[in-house]
């Protein structure tokens, strides 16, 4: 290992195609394929993707084992950026792998599964309505109206993907990673009136979008129906 309250809204907000359904827990794991400590968290994620369609179970792959023996190639600077973020924002000493955030307030080893069931239980319904939906070649992001401020982002991930590690603290080993995130990107800034935007589909197998407040808390999400 390396080193709230808004108002509820209701969802008829949202209409037609767009209606959304409940936000799902976020949970993102600050990992490594570099970091021997990481598999383990991996393969919780992993279970977490598999077992819980009420959880949207994120895989960050940082850049700061790159030039440990083995380069990542999911890292992305983006998820180191987004790491040291987070650390600024619940008062963290510093940044490591394996680490979980959930819903962008509460962070942990990732490893942890009993803290981090805990935490996905304890996690607040999100007060905003949000949608990702297909609108011919490009994808439809809706949030529905409320209170406060908050950035879109848009993410692109691989759902699976298996990958022989050559050198390393894992060398020899072949790991099996999911919900792997490919592209991250703030696509426009909502201001508590209802919000639609267009979008390419963006790197990876996948999508999911996020609403998050200055403060880190994620106020909303929505993944793309597979």
């Amino acid at each position: 290992m390396r080193a709230t309250t808004l108002g509820i809204i209701c969802a008829a907000a949202l209409s037609g195609t767009a209606r959304a359904q409940e936000s799902p827990v976020v949970v993102e794991l600050f990992t490594s394929q570099g970091c021997s400590s990481c598999p383990p968290a991996d393969a919780f994620l992993t279970d977490l993707a598999h077992t819980r369609t009420n959880v949207l179970p994120l895989a960050f792959h940082v850049t700061y084992w790159d030039y440990l023996g083995w380069k990542d190639p999911y890292s992305l600077d983006a998820a180191t950026t987004r790491q040291r973020d987070y650390a600024k924002q619940i008062g963290a000493d510093g940044i490591y792998t394996p680490q979980m955030v959930v819903d962008g307030t509460t962070g942990f080893v990732g490893s942890d599964r009993s803290r981090g069931l805990a935490a996905i239980g304890n996690a607040t319904r999100k007060p905003v309505a949000l949608s990702l939906t297909r609108d011919g070649e490009t994808l439809r992001v809706t949030v529905g109206a409320g209170s406060g401020q908050a950035r879109v982002l848009l993410v692109g991930f691989d759902r699976t993907r298996q990958t022989p590690i050559g050198r390393g603290e894992n060398s020899g080993r072949t790991l099996t990673e999911s919900n792997i995130v490919r592209s991250f990107t703030s696509i426009g800034t909502w201001t508590g009136t209802t919000l639609s935007l267009h979008q390419p589909p963006p790197p990876g197998d996948s999508a999911a979008v996020l609403l998050q407040a200055s403060d880190g808390r994620i106020i909303g999400a929505a993944r793309l129906a597979s």
